[in-house]
């Protein structure tokens, strides 16, 4: 399989791609905000482009319950800071946005990449990606973006994910995007209890089954928390634990804020990987 991100072409038949988590938000459910300082927002790209990260991913908005964040100040916090980026490296770079005016002034910046936790509610988002010539990440949610979903219910839940999904990739496609630009996110913790983002997790050859590259978002989340009993600092081997997984199970594209742990991972299972094709 093959995923296009800008001008990079990728086979991801064995190998996953990792993406290093950049969050320009004073109130990240990780980081608190520890790197809301534009130096030290530049720093950590730095650190992570040298633990070997494949792409970043720059977000202005968190993806729960909090302040409001409106449309001039989310571009004010991911356009600079794409552009800086631009200039410094040569690694791919997404913008984590579900408004349309956001990505494609993040496009303009240097952007090749829209990651929308929305499943494309803007209207304008597949337009604006489309004449940019950016991939996209459709992501499953059941409500919306930072809307509290405690109970959420499903009659069938892989099988709901699986439709819901299918039908924001053709979205994509007719919009004009290519389906090797066109990644297929589960969206754990997003209107999914903690049993079920679990069942998505170790579901994710279903995904795969769909034809598109599959991006996996689950470093750090309250549901590795709650299976484990861990805080949000706490949960690195429990990740690391779900990325093996998750390319066992075909995961291809990983959203990491360990870097350098899941680099590891990922090179090691690429090496399995390619010795069990050998071998068949």
């Amino acid at each position: 399989m093959i995923v296009e991100l800008g001008a990079h072409r990728y086979d991801i038949t064995t190998r996953a791609l990792v993406m290093g988590i950049l969050n320009r938000t004073p109130d990240s459910f990780y980081d608190g905000g520890q790197y809301w300082d534009f130096d030290d927002f530049l720093v950590k790209a730095e650190e992570l482009v040298a633990a070997g990260a494949d792409l970043l991913d720059v977000g202005g908005v968190k993806a729960g319950p909090g302040p409001e964040v409106g449309e001039a100040e989310e571009m004010d916090r991911v356009v600079p800071a794409i552009g800086a980026l631009r200039k410094r490296f040569e690694v791919p770079i997404s913008v984590d946005t579900w408004r349309a005016s956001v990505a494609r002034e993040s496009y303009a910046a240097g952007a090749v990449v829209g990651n929308d936790i929305s499943g494309f509610a803007d209207p304008d988002y597949l337009g604006a990606a489309a004449e940019a010539g950016a991939s996209v990440v459709a992501c499953h949610v059941r409500l919306a973006p930072r809307v509290a979903d405690p109970e959420p219910v499903y009659d069938d839940l892989m099988g709901e994910v699986s439709r819901f999904l299918s039908e924001r990739a053709q979205w994509a496609v007719d919009a004009g995007i290519p389906p090797t630009r066109i990644m297929l996110d589960a969206g754990h913790d997003l209107g999914k209890t903690p049993e079920m983002s679990a069942e998505l997790l170790r579901r994710s050859d279903e995904l795969v089954s769909l034809g598109y590259p599959v991006f996996l978002s689950v470093s750090n989340k309250g549901f590795l928390g709650a299976l484990t009993n861990t805080g949000v600092g706490s949960r690195r081997e429990a990740t690391l634990a779900a990325h093996t997984l998750g390319i066992g199970r075909g995961a291809r594209i990983l959203r990491v804020h360990d870097v350098a742990g899941t680099r590891r991972t990922a090179d090691f299972m690429s090496e399995i990987l390619q010795r069990r094709r050998q071998c068949a």
